[in-house]
């Protein structure tokens, strides 16, 4: 019977986690669609794309994927019960292809944003990856292409993770070359799909 009930509560955590991540409020400008989660990682998952989209073309400008594990055990590498995995792609304008600085401040995007919506990550954890596309011969009129991805995880400390992706989607929206929201707005709820 104790069993049956730690189970329940942590399928209540889950399911509570499930309603903040839909109750996020992301930019008009993404695309959210739920798609299988990994299930050898945690006894519980859910995972998201997103897509950031170009409200003047409808292109598809940034994407990613955002994952979110559950595992009641609090495996020692996350220090939580809980742990989001992130994946984000862009490709970035060809004046950037040559700074040193370019990781770091592929990094600093994914932190500023952790901040601006009062997240202290545990275990925070990642990569930045920038490859740079260079053409020759009868190719060398293009311009090189430049393309970032950030791939990064850390541990909420509870169920109330959609400040958590919606931290991320606004990253993936800097990634993708939006503009911030001014101070004060908030964005309207958009389309998902």
């Amino acid at each position: 019977m104790a069993t049956r009930q730690i189970s329940d509560v942590q399928s209540t955590d889950f399911e509570h986690a499930l309603r903040a991540l839909h109750a996020a409020r992301l930019r008009p400008e993404v695309r959210l669609t739920e798609v299988p989660a990994p299930t050898r990682l945690a006894p519980h998952a859910v995972a998201m794309t997103a897509d950031i989209v170009d409200p003047s073309d409808d292109e598809d400008i940034a994407t990613g994927r955002f994952v979110l594990l559950h595992d009641p055990d609090e495996p020692e590498p996350w220090g939580s019960a809980w742990r989001v995995v992130t994946f984000s792609r862009a490709e970035l304008e060809a004046e950037v292809a040559g700074d040193p600085m370019l990781g770091a401040v592929g990094w600093s995007w994914l932190t500023d944003a952790l901040e601006a919506h009062d997240i202290t990550p545990v275990n925070l954890a990642g990569t930045v990856t920038h490859v740079v596309s260079e053409s020759f011969a009868d190719l060398e009129a293009r311009e090189p292409d430049v393309e970032m991805e950030i791939r990064a995880s850390w541990s909420p400390t509870d169920s109330s993770v959609g400040h958590h992706l919606e931290a991320w989607v606004d990253m993936l929206g800097t990634v993708g070359g939006l503009p911030p929201l001014p101070s004060g707005v908030v964005a309207l709820p958009g389309r998902r799909r």
